[in-house]
C-alpha cells in the first residue's frame, strides 16, 4: 500500500464529504422532492456544463476507453473524438423545451415527464423497470472502475478498494442528494481536467517525446498507428454504430437528461453548452491519447484498463499521483452519483408514490426512503462488482445502449411531434429494449453494425406503427403533476 499516493486522495474524499454536508444542510431548508433530486433547478452555466460532462465523462471514459486506446492504437483515439458533440446535442435538443414542460408539470424525473406527455401508466412502469436494470449494469462498471484504480494506483487489494469507494459513493450520494451531486460534480470536472493535461505532458515527456512515442508502438504493431486500428476493429459499421452510440443516442440517457430540467435560466443552457463542449474536448483528446501513447511506456500489460492508473505510477512522482488519481476517481464518481440518484428518484416518485400517493404528504418519511434506497442500492452493486472483466468499456456500452434503445424515440418525438401518442411510444419502448436485449444477448451483428443500430431502427418504425392505433393525447395535461392519476 502507498501512502504517498493515499494521502491525497484522502483528502480529496474528505472535501467530496464536506460538500455533501454543506448540500444536506441546504437541503433541509427546502421542499424534499425537488431539493433532493433537483436542487431546487437552481443550476448556472458553470456548474452545469461541469455536471452534465462530469454525468457523461465516467470509468469508460478514463479507464475503458484509454484501455482500448492502448489495445487498438491512434485510431480508437480518433474514434473517441466522435462523442464531442454530445453536450451540444443533450442541451441543444432537449435544453429549453424539456425545461419549460418540467416547470409547467411541476416534473422531478424523467419519468414524471413521460406522464405528463403520454397519460399512460403502463409506461412508466415498463421505463422504470428498463431504467433500473440498465443503471444496475452501468453502476457496476463504474464500481469495477474504482476499485481497479485503488488497486493499480495505490497498491489496495481489489476487493478492499471495491469497498472503501462502494461505500463512500453511498454514502455521500445519500446524505446530500442531487444538489451534493452537481456541487461535486463542478470539483471534479475541474480536477478531471487539470489531471488530464498533466498525465498526458507526462506520458509524451517520459516516453521522450511525440514522435518517439509513436515510432515505439509503430515497431510493436504497424496497426497501432494505422485509422483501422489493431486487428482492424475501426471499420465503416463500426464507425457508424459507435457514433450513434455515444454521440446521437446520448439525447436519450436519463440522467443527462434529467440535468436539462434542473438548470436556472435560458443563459445558463447556453453558457452550458460552449464550456461543457470545450471540456469534453480536452477529456476524451487527452486521456485517449494518454492511453495509446502509454503503450509505448508499458508495452505489455496484460489488463489494458490498468494502463491509466500504472501510467499515473510511473511518470508522476508518489504525492503527485495521489492528486491526479483523483482525475479518474473523479469521472467515475460524478456518474455513479448521478445514476443512483437517478434509480433512487425512480425508486421513490416513479414507483413509491405511484403505488402509495398519500405518502407524499410524509416528507421525512420520503427522506428515509430515499437514503435507504440508495444504500441498498449500493451494498448490491458491491455484490454484483466482485468478479470483474478484464476490460470493462464493453460492459458500459451494453448498459448505454440498453438505455438508448428505450427512451431515445420517446423523449424526442414526445417534445417534437405533437400526435405522438402512448400507444407509439410504448411500441418503441418495448421493440427497442427487447430487440436490443436479443441482439446483444446473443452476440448478433446484422451487416456487421452494433445492436443499437438495428434497435434504434425497428424502435422508430414501431413507434410510428403504434402510433397509428393511439389516440392523440390531450394536450392540457394537468399543471401540477406530483404522483401519477389512479
Amino acid at each position: 500500500m502507498q501512502t504517498e499516493v493515499l494521502l491525497p486522495l484522502i483528502g480529496y474524499l474528505a472535501l467530496v464529504f464536506l460538500l455533501s454536508v454543506y448540500a444536506y444542510r441546504k437541503r433541509t431548508k427546502g421542499e424534499f422532492l425537488n431539493e433532493y433530486f433537483l436542487g431546487n433547478r437552481s443550476m448556472g452555466g458553470f456548474v452545469l456544463a461541469m455536471t452534465i460532462t462530469a454525468t457523461y465523462v465516467s470509468a469508460s471514459s478514463f479507464i475503458g476507453g484509454p484501455g482500448a486506446a492502448y489495445k487498438y492504437g491512434l485510431g480508437w483515439v480518433l474514434l473517441a473524438m466522435i462523442q464531442l458533440p454530445a453536450i451540444w446535442l443533450s442541451l441543444g435538443v432537449l435544453g429549453k423545451k424539456f425545461a419549460i414542460l418540467a416547470r409547467r408539470y411541476n416534473a422531478v424525473t424523467l419519468n414524471d415527464m413521460l406522464y405528463a406527455r403520454y397519460q399512460s401508466r403502463f409506461l412508466v412502469w415498463f421505463a422504470s423497470i428498463s431504467l433500473l436494470v440498465a443503471f444496475f449494469g452501468a453502476m457496476t462498471v463504474q464500481f469495477i472502475g474504482g476499485a481497479r484504480l485503488l488497486e493499480t494506483a495505490a497498491g489496495i487489494p481489489y476487493s478492499y478498494g471495491l469497498m472503501i469507494f462502494g461505500v463512500s459513493i453511498a454514502l455521500y450520494t445519500a446524505i446530500g442528494g442531487f444538489r451534493a451531486s452537481v456541487l461535486n460534480d463542478a470539483l471534479q470536472g475541474l480536477v478531471m481536467l487539470l489531471g488530464t493535461v498533466i498525465l498526458l505532458i507526462a506520458v509524451i515527456y517520459h516516453a521522450g517525446g511525440l514522435g518517439a512515442a509513436v515510432e515505439k508502438i509503430h515497431s510493436i504493431d504497424p496497426k497501432l498507428v494505422s485509422v483501422e486500428g489493431a486487428d482492424d476493429i475501426l471499420s465503416g459499421p463500426f464507425l457508424a454504430s459507435f457514433w450513434i452510440l455515444v454521440c446521437f443516442g446520448v439525447i436519450g440517457l436519463p440522467h443527462t437528461a434529467v440535468r436539462c430540467i434542473s438548470y436556472k435560466d435560458s443563459k445558463a443552457v447556453h453558457r452550458g453548452i460552449i464550456l461543457g463542449t470545450i471540456v469534453m474536448v480536452i477529456l476524451m483528446f487527452g486521456m485517449h491519447l494518454a492511453g495509446a501513447l502509454g503503450r509505448a511506456i508499458l508495452p505489455d500489460l496484460t489488463i489494458p484498463d490498468q494502463v491509466i492508473p500504472t501510467l499515473m505510477v510511473q511518470v508522476l512522482p508518489p504525492f503527485a499521483a495521489g492528486i491526479f488519481l483523483a482525475a479518474p476517481m473523479a469521472a467515475i464518481m460524478s456518474t455513479i452519483n448521478a445514476q443512483l440518484l437517478q434509480s433512487s428518484a425512480t425508486i421513490v416518485k416513479d414507483i413509491y408514490l405511484n403505488s402509495v400517493p398519500t405518502a407524499i404528504k410524509n416528507e421525512k418519511k420520503l427522506a428515509r426512503i430515499s437514503s435507504y434506497s440508495t444504500l441498498i442500492l449500493g451494498a448490491l452493486l458491491l455484490i454484483a462488482a466482485w468478479n470483474p472483466p478484464q476490460m470493462i468499456i464493453w460492459l458500459n456500452l451494453l448498459a448505454f445502449g440498453g438505455l438508448e434503445a428505450v427512451f431515445l424515440w420517446p423523449l424526442v418525438l414526445g417534445l417534437y411531434w405533437e400526435k405522438a401518442n402512448s400507444r407509439g411510444a410504448i411500441s418503441g419502448m418495448v421493440v427497442g429494449g427487447v430487440i436490443y436485449a436479443l441482439l446483444a444477448s446473443f452476440k448478433i451483428e446484422i451487416m456487421d453494425f452494433h445492436a443499437i443500430v438495428p434497435s434504434l431502427l425497428l424502435s422508430f418504425i414501431a413507434f410510428l406503427i403504434g402510433n397509428l392505433f393511439g389516440k392523440n393525447p390531450v394536450q392540457s395535461a394537468p399543471k401540477e403533476l406530483t404522483v401519477y392519476s389512479k
